[in-house]
């Protein structure tokens, strides 16, 4: 899970220059991802992890750093595919 996320980040919003984005780092803070980027991540993480972000969970608590949006998965998850084993759809 952790690959996806960091992959997507790393790819749409720093152009593929991992640099040295840590897990904890506040992607508002560090002027990452803004106020548009969050909702292409909404997007993003709705079709990979196939979950529905409701209104009220967007905020940074839930999806400002890597570390953050895990620990939302985990919640959001049943705990199968959250402990990272592949749904069929990932293993064909």
């Amino acid at each position: 899970m952790v690959q996806k996320i960091r992959a997507f980040v790393v790819s749409n919003y720093l152009f593929g220059e991992e640099g040295k984005l840590e897990n904890d780092d506040s992607f508002m803070e560090t002027g990452i991802i803004d106020s548009t980027g969050i909702l292409e991540l909404v997007r993003f993480l709705e079709a990979t992890f196939s979950i529905k972000v409701v209104d009220e969970e967007l905020i940074p608590d839930n999806l400002d750093s890597i570390n953050k949006i895990l620990a939302y998965l985990q919640g959001k998850l049943p705990s199968s595919a959250a402990a990272g084993n592949s749904s069929p759809v990932e293993a064909a």
